[in-house]
């Protein structure tokens, strides 16, 4: 059993945050090493892939909050359901290198990064699993 398995067997990876997303990815362990590249994201549960390739469960951290996600199970009532309604926002303190790091992972840009009426810089990118992500500098901040 790999390392990342046995914390989530020991439960030694806590949960961060106090709402916690649990995205329906297809695809998750690649969205999981995708959004290590573009958000510097750390994987700190993993249940192993099936013989479909498809994963139950993953942990991650980004930012200082948990974020998980598993595969599609339509066999089990979980069939993919397209991302819609709803944005992850990044908080920041330095939003041009998040957007870069990002942009350079291949994250699509829906709203480029501009001063917005609440005192923050703010954009929107979307993945190429279709969630769209948020990030929010406070002017000043």
């Amino acid at each position: 059993m790999d390392e990342t398995a046995q914390n989530l067997k020991a439960g030694a990876a806590p949960v961060k945050g106090g709402v916690v997303p649990y995205l329906q990815i297809d695809g998750a362990v690649a969205a999981a090493e995708l959004y290590g590249r573009a958000l510097d994201a750390q994987t700190v549960a993993l249940i192993p892939p099936d013989d479909k390739g498809r994963t139950m469960h993953v942990h991650l951290y980004i930012n200082g909050s948990s974020v998980m996600m598993s595969d599609p199970y339509p066999e089990c009532g979980h069939a993919l359901e397209k991302a819609q309604g709803y944005s992850l926002v990044l908080q920041v303190t330095d939003i041009d290198a998040w957007w870069v790091r990002a942009r350079a992972a291949g994250f699509e840009e829906v709203m480029p990064v501009q001063e917005m009426f609440w005192g923050a810089r703010y954009g929107q990118l979307r993945d190429r699993f279709g969630v769209l992500w948020a990030m929010n500098q406070p002017i000043g901040g």
